[in-house]
């Protein structure tokens, strides 16, 4: 089984080929989208948007993107066949947000209400609210049965389990040492999750089967987020370099290649005078990197076969959850563009 095995280059859905190619960059101290032509290398155009936008998602059915205003407690519609902004809908505490596999449910993360919103996945109407005993609600992805959703806790350092036909938290996994988690992925079988580690730097390996932590890899300070090649290897982890926590100067931030079933360290790819990669994603042929620079208010363009950095662009204050649009898959479980 390879979870991935659709997101080979070349598997658009038909929503997906009706899509501009563009990169889209929500500057969240900024409150604004600033977008950029992939191909060009240029900013095409920034509008603004809701109080503190952290991602750019991309719905389940791939018709639509949405800006998560986490302070603004809404999301705003993106057009992608035309990249422009469109209405916005009322909802409290969207820092992030995700899809179920059979795409009949969004999951509306709320860091700060400590809850996990069960909603319409197009009117985005509310349908239920799980309150979670954990800090920081932040991150999530599914299991291979689709039964249950894992989810990180950056200020407890812990991971949820979540029994979704439920809608509750069935257990809770403390990580070792002053854990404080962020992004999470499952390895291509399923078997395993990678939980990226901003504090201890590096991914915590998780037994999907027994719930259980069973190894530690070392990638950098300030790992932040995890990003899956195409067809499933390699994985692409962002070191930031420094954390808020650190305060600055900020970096010297690297991107790791690990190869998800071996759990290798292929490669370490340094930002060429520092930086700070955050979160982005690979374009659908899977030649370029497109990451966000956290702390250094740029974006940076990397060649995927070598690790040379093609382009550095700056943009808004704070740029992170970047999204590249359009994915190959045939399910997207949101994030900045999670397929299967």
């Amino acid at each position: 089984m390879n979870l991935y095995a659709s997101t080979n280059a070349g598997n658009l859905s038909a929503a997906a080929k009706r899509a501009k190619p563009l990169v889209y960059v929500p500057n969240s101290e900024s409150n604004t989208v600033t977008v950029i032509d992939p191909v060009q290398r240029k900013i095409v155009r920034t509008f603004h948007v809701g109080k503190l936008p952290q991602h750019v998602v991309p719905s389940s059915d791939m018709n639509t993107l949405w800006v998560t205003d986490n302070k603004g407690n809404t999301l705003t519609r993106i057009d992608p066949v035309t990249g422009l902004e469109g209405n916005t809908v009322p909802v409290d505490d969207p820092y992030n947000l995700y899809f179920t596999p059979d795409g009949k449910t969004a999951l509306v993360i709320g860091e700060g209400l400590e809850r996990i919103d069960f909603r319409d996945p197009t009117t985005m109407k509310l349908l239920a609210s799980v309150h979670v005993a954990c800090r920081g609600v932040d991150h999530l992805d599914f299991t291979a049965d689709n039964k249950y959703a894992f989810v990180t806790c950056e200020f407890s350092g812990q991971v949820i389990k979540l029994d979704l036909a439920e809608r509750k938290a069935v257990d809770y996994l403390k990580l070792h040492g002053k854990a404080m988690p962020q992004d999470i992925r499952a390895n291509p079988d399923g078997t395993v999750f990678y939980v990226a580690d901003m504090k201890t730097g590096g991914l915590h390996v998780i037994d999907a089967a027994k719930f259980k932590e069973v190894e530690f890899i070392p990638t950098g300070k300030g790992t932040h987020g995890i990003i899956v090649g195409r067809g499933g290897s390699p994985f692409y982890i962002m070191n930031r370099g420094s954390s808020y926590i650190d305060g600055p100067p900020h970096g010297p931030g690297s991107i790791t290649v690990l190869d998800p079933e071996t759990r290798k360290i292929l490669a370490n790819w340094p930002i060429p005078k520092g930086g700070s990669p955050d979160m982005g994603n690979i374009t659908a042929d899977g030649k370029d990197l497109w990451i966000s620079g956290r702390y250094d208010s740029e974006v940076y363009d990397i060649d995927t076969s070598s690790g040379r950095l093609v382009a550095r662009i700056k943009v808004g204050w704070q740029p992170h959850g970047l999204c590249v649009w359009p994915q190959p898959g045939d399910v997207c479980l949101g994030h900045t563009g999670n397929m299967r």
